[in-house]
């Protein structure tokens, strides 16, 4: 399983999923073993809110774990069979372990 973590640091889950243009990338092994294996940072026009085309490298997710993000962003990575879970944990692996445990995540503050 692919986790992908908006990240405009590197370091920590950051919020606006939609404008976001960098994510790293974890693979999940079902031994529990989490890996970084990538790095997006994307040209503005890749964001989720300027980009309208089907093929996006965010793709590779099987889910996304944000600071925030709206109705509209959620259902369109759902169209890709993207899972999206909006949280107020700021550090990546403490969420997926979070995550792989079957624990809800902190909810994130309301986006508008």
């Amino acid at each position: 399983m692919n986790i992908a973590i908006t990240s405009q640091n590197f370091r920590t889950i950051t919020g606006h999923a939609g404008k976001t243009r960098r994510f790293i990338i974890y693979n999940c092994d079902t031994d529990g073993k989490i890996e970084e294996i990538e790095r997006l940072d994307l040209p503005k026009e890749m964001s989720m809110h300027a980009y309208h085309g089907e093929d996006h490298p965010i793709q590779i997710a099987d889910v996304l774990i944000t600071g925030g993000c709206g109705e509209g962003f959620i259902r369109r990575l759902a169209q890709w069979d993207i899972q999206v879970i909006a949280t107020s944990e700021t550090d990546p692996l403490q969420a997926i372990d979070t995550y792989l445990s079957g624990k809800p995540l902190p909810a994130a503050t309301a986006h508008d």
